[in-house]
């Protein structure tokens, strides 16, 4: 369970990155209020799975995969490019989940 927990706590915290940018620094009243609900929702369903992840642990991978999935969805929908440096550094981010993983910290 705790991995559902976190990848839900994820996909709340892309929407935190994705509501905020259409908040245009909270001037836009519903994308201010989804950027506020999200961020709770995410910081919820966070600390239910530092329930049984390392917290050190939980958070690394908490921001490491929503950062990926924030850098995909503003290239999918928000018209942001992916240089060469982008996809790199998401291999990176990548390989050092799986490193986490593969410590056996959870």
């Amino acid at each position: 369970m705790n991995w559902i927990h976190l990848g839900i706590a994820v996909v709340f915290e892309i929407t935190v990155a994705f509501a905020a940018s259409k908040a245009r620094g909270f001037t836009h009243l519903w994308w201010t209020v989804a950027t506020l609900v999200s961020g709770a929702i995410a910081t919820f369903f966070l600390s239910l799975a530092l329930l049984t992840f390392d917290v050190g642990v939980g958070y690394a991978l908490w921001t490491s995969v929503a950062g990926v999935g924030i850098v995909v969805v503003g290239a999918l929908f928000i018209g942001q490019r992916l240089s060469v440096r982008k996809l790199l550094g998401i291999l990176v981010v990548i390989g050092g989940v799986v490193g986490l993983q593969l410590s056996g910290a959870a």
